[in-house]
């Protein structure tokens, strides 16, 4: 490798942190602003909620495609062949993700969604052939024992929103791994993945809201008066779109580990404001000192793989070793 390329992994580390960055803030900002809608104003729909997200997708991806701001294939009959199973871990990582945070408190939300991280450790190592070293799977357990911990003192315990937030890990942990392995620039690139994601499943998740009642209890609903209630629905819509957006630039810099990761960054902040502002957080000593646990070790993960000691056994991995680098 010749000393120009020796420089070039600086540069190449940029994308990757700032792409990161992005998704931690994007992660942030919708957790706050969903909370709000679902929980202070009792919004009684997040499937209504999700269809929106998926709305505002298509409409900024599909003007954006016209204005030739970005490019993406147009439909033929072979793109579903090409995304399955995406549509499917797409609209569950959405409606189990806004039903998870209607029905739990913040810090708990937290804690519990950082069982996406082990789970994606297990998809990338099945799926992609991944090997990590020992310290990060030192991190991993400590976030694991952490949450096993707080979740088993969780005084406010609710069981509808613990296997709501469990599928959302699932489906997450799966929605990474696959978008990481689905997003070839020669086929749909990342555009494509997040616009035939959304259009394929905002019909189905529409008939699923209309059947169960779900969007006449949200056409029902008494705020659609409230000036600031319709701004806050409609930005977490545009939110919606930025973490989708977030989500798949930083699993093309960066792992699916990686991305799943960079929410324990996001969490720390979450968490502890969710003690202050929720109001559903009960206090135990236990669960706490759980809450801490969880958080190193998320932070501890953090800081390896962001400082580039993360470094996976194969060769030819992207994070290890940028395309622009490679011998």
């Amino acid at each position: 490798m010749t000393r120009q390329a020796d420089g070039d992994p600086a540069s190449g580390r940029l994308p990757r942190l700032l792409s990161a960055l992005f998704y931690g803030t994007c992660s942030f900002l919708i957790v706050l602003v969903n909370k709000a809608l679902l929980t202070t104003y009792g919004f009684p729909s997040p499937i209504v909620l999700g269809i929106g997200q998926m709305a505002a997708t298509i409409m900024i991806l599909y003007v954006s495609k016209l204005n030739k701001i970005i490019h993406f294939p147009d439909f033929d009959k072979k793109i579903p062949i090409k995304l399955f199973p995406l549509p499917l871990l797409y609209v569950g990582n959405h409606i189990s993700g806004l039903s998870s945070t209607s029905k739990l408190s913040l810090p708990m939300f937290t804690v519990l969604r950082k069982f996406t991280i082990p789970l994606t450790l297990l998809l990338e190592t099945i799926i992609l052939g991944k090997q990590y070293p020992l310290s990060i799977i030192i991190s991993v357990f400590a976030i694991v024992l952490g949450a096993f911990i707080a979740a088993g003192s969780d005084l406010a315990f609710s069981l509808e929103g613990y296997v709501f937030v469990f599928l959302n890990d699932i489906f997450t942990a799966a929605n990474g791994v696959y978008t990481k392995q689905k997003m070839d620039p020669q086929e749909l690139g990342k555009y494509g993945v997040l616009f035939y994601n959304a259009c394929f499943m905002i019909l189905p998740t529409l008939v699923l809201s209309a059947s169960t009642g779900d969007l006449r209890q949200a056409t029902e609903f008494n705020q659609w008066k409230n000036v600031l209630f319709i701004i806050q629905f409609l930005l977490s819509c545009f939110l919606g779109f930025l973490l989708m957006f977030s989500t798949v630039l930083c699993s093309h810099y960066n792992s699916a580990l990686t991305t799943a990761v960079v929410g324990a960054i996001k969490n720390v902040s979450v968490a502890y404001i969710g003690m202050l502002v929720g109001g559903d957080y009960v206090f135990s000593v236990l669960n706490f000192i759980g809450l801490n646990i969880c958080m190193a070790g998320g932070l501890r993960y953090s800081f390896l793989t962001l400082r580039g000691q993360l470094r996976p056994r194969q060769p030819a991995d992207e994070e290890s070793d940028p395309p622009d680098v490679k011998a």
